[in-house]
């Protein structure tokens, strides 16, 4: 039995469908026929029975009866039938037909994202299953779609920053091999300087890779972040100048504990940190904190140059500057801000930016409350 039914399953999936909704009929009228056949005369001569118990005389034609009925039956079960399969083979064909044409169309679609064509979406379908499957597609296929486009930005990025360091280490090397310049210490310091920021921004790629992945290891803890600020505070204080800009911290003691990972939350401070005192020359720069709606926020607050306007939604983009020149010199790798928003988003809060060209600038982001 097995061998015989082997065949369908070589056929196409639209008639597997046909086939089986035409055995379901057959086995239908097959039944009707059968259960009617044996049933249909016997009901008929009871019939006919109670109608002479009630005083019509039926002896003598009953056999005529009997016969015209199996006659009128046999037309008619033989017409029922014709226009039952041609109707039941029709609907078949045409739900098979549907039910095809969504799959149909998601194998092209999936040809065209194999060809590189990531633009391409399902057309909504009238049966609610294979619209799901449908709408389930196309949020994978936009998903897709941004990966791909987030794919080559960083390619064309990666190529745009690199190009800068290792411009700059080949024209020393050439004019050292071609004798142009003397070689010297501050030569040696240069180059020294390139290849230390060629090797930042690898390393800075590879967090930001294995963040945006989802891959970066996160510790959620119990923790008070109120020793954390102090040694930070008191680490970028030292850097300052005697000139320069004021560090001081503003944070409610004793400080609430939070669920989140220290040493990136260290990491997300270091990096506001380390950017206020870039680009504050002097004035002060605040590390502010504060409970709000179940969380704790911390803010960074400087007065420093500030951010345009019309900078201030693309300052959490990779490898983006409001002034590259400026970030260069200052060694920067510009994708710094893009990891401590993903670092952010890993331990469950947020990051926001405020900011006035001239008046200074304000990075605050949020950490739950234990």
């Amino acid at each position: 039995m097995k061998k015989d039914w082997r065949w369908t399953k070589s056929l196409p999936l639209a008639s597997r469908l046909l086939f089986s909704h035409l055995v379901v009929m057959i086995v239908g009228v097959f039944s009707l026929v059968i259960i009617s056949k044996i049933s249909s005369p016997r009901f008929f001569v009871l019939h006919l029975e109670r109608l002479e118990n009630e005083g019509l005389n039926l002896i003598d034609i009953r056999a005529e009866l009997v016969q015209g009925f199996e006659t009128a039956w046999r037309r008619s079960t033989i017409w029922s039938v014709i226009v039952g399969t041609t109707a039941a083979g029709g609907l078949s064909y045409w739900v098979s037909r549907r039910i095809m044409q969504g799959l149909t169309d998601m194998e092209q679609i999936t040809r065209q994202f194999a060809a590189g064509n990531f633009e391409a979406r399902l057309p909504m379908s009238d049966i609610p299953e294979i619209n799901q499957l449908g709408a389930s597609f196309n949020r994978m296929a936009n998903s897709l779609e941004g990966v791909e486009a987030r794919r080559r930005e960083l390619i064309g990025d990666m190529t745009h920053e690199l190009r800068t360091p290792l411009t700059v280490v080949r024209g020393y090397l050439e004019q050292l091999a071609d004798e142009e310049i003397e070689p010297s210490p501050e030569i040696y310091r240069r180059l020294a300087k390139e290849t230390k920021r060629l090797e930042r921004l690898v390393n800075d790629l590879q967090e930001l890779s294995k963040a945006e992945a989802g891959y970066l290891a996160i510790n959620i803890q119990r923790v008070n972040l109120r020793p954390l600020l102090d040694s930070l505070v008191e680490k970028f204080t030292d850097q300052l100048l005697e000139d320069g800009p004021v560090l001081r911290l503003e944070c409610p003691s004793p400080m609430p504990l939070v669920l989140a990972d220290l040493d990136r939350t260290e990491q997300i401070l270091v990096n506001l940190l380390g950017n206020a005192i870039r680009y504050t020359a002097q004035g002060a720069i605040t590390l502010r904190v504060w409970t709000e709606s179940s969380r704790l926020w911390i803010a960074v607050m400087d007065t420093g140059i500030g951010i345009a306007p019309q900078d201030l939604p693309h300052v959490f983009e990779r490898f983006w500057r409001a002034d590259s020149s400026r970030a260069r010199q200052s060694g920067g790798t510009g994708i710094g801000l893009t990891i401590s928003q993903r670092l952010v988003e890993l331990q469950g809060g947020e990051i926001q930016v405020e900011s006035k060209q001239g008046l200074g600038s304000t990075f605050k982001f949020s950490l739950p409350l234990a």
